[in-house]
């Protein structure tokens, strides 16, 4: 009777360990075919948006305050003239306990904007506060535009539905 109990009780234990271990590699194992640079690519197609320049890696690090070091791949555009708020990214995160840093990084982003515009341009500041923030997985998604609504649908496409 004993030894019955004991095999029971580690028999609960061990599915439970295990039912728990794959859900968080289920979290993990959300991935995109699309590599970020061309995920963006199809997004600015289909969504229109005023000219944007790619961000090099020593602009992520001033204007994100994110060492490249962490991320995989990204994909950051921020306005060609300083008039528009309009700034799109797509970050894929190397490791996993990393995804909170670039998600403050990328919140202290949109307040850097928003303290920018707040007294100079009214229309965009409004645009800037309604910023969308969006993560799968190892994915951090960030969008300020007028459209963010479409562009949140969009990035979301990019991932199969489990």
């Amino acid at each position: 009777m004993m030894k019955r109990t004991f095999v029971l009780i580690i028999t609960v234990v061990l599915s439970l360990a295990l039912s728990a271990c794959s859900s968080n590699d289920n979290q993990a194992a959300i991935e995109s075919k699309v590599p970020p640079k061309a995920m963006a690519d199809q997004m600015l197609q289909q969504i229109e948006q005023p000219k944007l320049m790619e961000l090099e890696s020593g602009l992520v690090e001033q204007l994100y305050r994110l060492d490249p070091a962490l991320l995989e791949a990204y994909s950051i555009r921020t306005p060609l003239m300083n008039v528009k708020t309009n700034e799109i990214a797509i970050i894929k995160v190397k490791n996993a306990k990393d995804v909170a840093k670039v998600e403050m990084a990328i919140k202290q982003r949109a307040a850097d904007v928003q303290k920018h515009f707040e007294t100079y341009l009214p229309d965009q500041y409004e645009i800037a506060q309604n910023y969308k923030l969006v993560t799968k997985g190892n994915y951090v998604f960030f969008v300020i535009s007028d459209k963010a609504d479409d562009f949140v649908k969009a990035f979301e496409s990019f991932f199969g539905s489990k």
